[in-house]
């Protein structure tokens, strides 16, 4: 077996530059320092894909797409729980924008295009139908109890739960979300490995020393705490964008939540053109599973905390389109087969729901 492959220069730099972009911009200087940031962002999301990528050959399937969603979901749980922090009431519905923009995002917008491309490289693709199922069952059911239930309660008038309400939907989600994890790398791990994973192992690839593997998990946390930073500096620079453009302010969240999700979307897509669309399809539905199944408990007890309000339900139309997204999302992964029109579908929901964003 051949040596493993050194530690590209530009992977270690693009974290180092975006630290040192980050702090001028603490410290206030002005001029290039946007163009600066957005520089740095690409950089750290290209880094971050090619160091999960790398993880994932060291650890095997499916702890490596574990590695990667685990990671940004609780760099990005702990942003949002410090604006919480630091907002109080006018923060309310940050948590709930922020899951149900991600949610959307990966349903229509990265299993679109990963069936999408696909598709077109490959024409028809398989993957494994009970470990896709058992995804979906553990996000739609989790989805629906936290941003649509919220709204039909009477002891709190929606879209709150009251604070007992709170406490069980919180518990609640982290048992479906700790057992979804139990199953999918211990109980029925075979579910979510790729068909042809035995002759895939007849040729390994070079392994890391452990030390190299540490590195590079240091460095991968290093670029997605860097992508999340950097998407919060960017955000009042959005956010004037977008009123300048008289959209709605909500608009800001779906672009902070695609940022966010840059690297596991560019990692999904770049297994779907290798026609390891199990792989992919373990990024987008583990990514969305750890969005709300970690995001919503921690800031449900946050909230309870710090005795504010949490609004959690979304909107008739916003609900409409959700339903339409998971329902669209299960008949096209219902076969364990997938087409190009199954992508131009979901491509097309996404594409509803980002003009209705803007144009509500």
């Amino acid at each position: 077996m051949r040596p493993s492959a050194p530690i590209p220069l530009w992977t270690i730099a693009a974290p180092l530059f975006s630290g040192a972009v980050l702090l001028a911009a603490g410290f206030g200087f002005g001029g290039m320092i946007l163009p600066l940031i957005s520089v740095s962002l690409a950089g750290s999301v290209f880094a971050a894909v090619h160091h999960a990528e790398a993880l994932a050959h060291r650890v095997g399937e499916p702890y490596g797409t574990l590695v990667l969603a685990l990671a940004v979901t609780l760099i990005e749980v702990a942003l949002i729980v410090s604006l919480m922090a630091a907002g109080g009431e006018e923060a309310a519905g940050l948590a709930r924008d922020t899951v149900f923009a991600a949610v959307m995002i990966i349903l229509n917008g990265i299993i679109g295009v990963c069936l999408l491309v696909g598709g077109v490289r490959h024409r028809e693709q398989t993957f494994s139908l009970d470990g896709v199922s058992a995804a979906l069952a553990a996000l739609a059911t989790i989805v629906i109890m936290t941003l649509v239930f919220p709204n039909y309660t009477v002891t709190t008038p929606g879209p709150y739960y009251s604070s007992s309400q709170l406490v069980l939907v919180a518990v609640v989600t982290l048992v479906i979300y700790g057992t979804f994890i139990f199953t999918q790398t211990v109980g029925h791990r075979q579910y979510f490995l790729q068909e042809d994973e035995a002759e895939q192992s007849a040729h390994p690839i070079a392994q890391p020393s452990n030390a190299v593997t540490a590195l590079r998990s240091v460095l991968l946390l290093m670029c997605l705490a860097a992508v999340v930073l950097l998407a919060k500096k960017l955000a009042p620079s959005l956010e004037a964008a977008v009123l300048k453009m008289g959209a709605p302010e909500a608009l800001v969240g779906v672009i902070i939540a695609g940022i966010v999700l840059l690297p596991e979307g560019l990692a999904a897509l770049r297994a779907a053109r290798a026609n390891r669309l199990q792989t992919s399809l373990n990024l987008a539905l583990g990514s969305a599973l750890a969005s709300i199944g970690l995001t919503i408990p921690a800031v449900s007890f946050v909230s309870l905390y710090m005795k504010s309000h949490l609004r959690l339900g979304i909107d008739a139309k916003s609900t409409l389109l959700l339903m339409l997204s998971l329902f669209v999302t299960v008949l096209s992964l219902r076969t364990g087969r997938t087409m190009i029109l199954h992508g131009v579908v979901l491509l097309t929901v996404f594409v509803v729901y980002l003009f209705m964003t803007v144009v509500p």
